[in-house]
């Protein structure tokens, strides 16, 4: 039984005392003593290892106190497990040494096993919750299939991903090929994660809002919708697009139990195109948390005030930036437990 389970009510709807409070990336960069873990595992290294992984999930949890956890992984393991070379670069980023342009290249993705590509991501869901010792809900999460498709084909990073959207646009049925690939290994991935112990999943659309609404309709929402439909069944869903303040109406229409909003979208507008009655999460902007304490904690007091206190969990508008300083990070989530209205 959940000592704290704040963020399952609110993201079934339920009237809460307060909004529960979590952020993104919050097991990461910013903390010490996650730094003193990067000195010696490198990043995938870090994600494969059960121990190493499941410690990272719960440093904040003790540090800065959300009301939830969610796991220290990434979302380009899933290309990984496909076949998909990925490695991480000093100072890039994402590489891809062989990115996929072609319909020979989507032909070798495989769609895996994931007990035996992904178990030690289950190894370390089982490991975390141990020690959470059932103090706070654990979260799973998965990059939607547009988004590991922009990093599969571009092959890093990038500003505008034009030549993920070439491939997509000039070789259309190649590129749903790979998207639905992606879409049925997510399915499985995050079903063994809700078998494991998470209490909910986060679906990642970082690179949605490079899309217009038309093609994010065609070439991003109906995958993750999928993955939605699929489950929905079986846990809680939410769904974050960046820069997709656009698809909210759809995306409210779906089974999904709440939608990230970035911080470039009012919760008033987040509540009028969402139909006002799905749980929102968001919408502080990550940089905000460079302002002084007393600033920090007025402006979360009035994003609850905007959002209102039910169906909202409190979030950030993206990840986390590394140089946040640990106390402002603190401050955001004490400024949420200290509300009362």
């Amino acid at each position: 039984m959940l000592k704290n389970d704040l963020f399952l009510r609110a993201l079934k709807g339920e009237s809460v005392e307060r909004p529960p409070v979590w952020m993104m990336r919050q097991a990461g960069r910013y903390l010490p003593e996650f730094r003193a873990l990067r000195d010696k595992y490198d990043f995938f290294t870090r994600c494969r290892m059960p121990e190493i992984a499941a410690e990272i999930t719960v440093q904040p949890i003790r540090i800065v106190k959300p009301d939830a956890a969610i796991l220290f992984s990434d979302i380009l393991v899933i290309p990984q497990a496909m076949n998909i070379d990925v490695e991480m670069k000093e100072n890039i980023g994402p590489w891809v040494p062989n990115p996929i342009r072609s319909a020979a290249d989507v032909e070798q993705v495989i769609v895996p096993n994931i007990e035996e590509t992904l178990g030690y991501v289950m190894d370390a869901i089982k490991i975390t919750k141990e020690m959470l010792n059932d103090e706070v809900p654990l979260i799973g999460f998965a990059g939607s299939p547009w988004t590991i498709l922009c990093y599969a084909v571009e092959g890093k990073g990038s500003k505008s991903f034009d030549t993920a959207k070439g491939f997509c646009f000039s070789q259309p049925e190649a590129a749903h090929a790979l998207l639905q690939k992606i879409t049925d290994t997510t399915i499985l991935y995050l079903k063994e994660k809700v078998k494991a112990g998470v209490n909910a999943v986060q679906i990642f659309d970082s690179w949605g809002g490079m899309l217009s609404p038309v093609d994010y309709q065609e070439f991003s929402w109906k995958y993750i919708n999928q993955i939605v439909e699929a489950l929905s069944e079986v846990t809680e869903v939410i769904v974050f697009g960046k820069g997709c303040w656009f698809a909210l109406n759809d995306m409210a229409k779906s089974k999904a139990s709440a939608l990230g909003v970035d911080w470039t979208c009012s919760p008033r507008n987040a509540r009028y195109l969402s139909g006002g009655n799905i749980t929102l999460q968001g919408n502080f902007d990550p940089s905000r948390l460079f302002s002084p304490i007393p600033t920090i904690k007025k402006m979360v007091h009035e994003m609850i005030d905007e959002f209102g206190k039910d169906k909202y969990i409190v979030n950030l508008g993206h990840g986390i930036l590394p140089n946040v300083p640990v106390d402002h990070a603190k401050a955001f989530i004490d400024a949420v437990k200290e509300y009362n209205k």
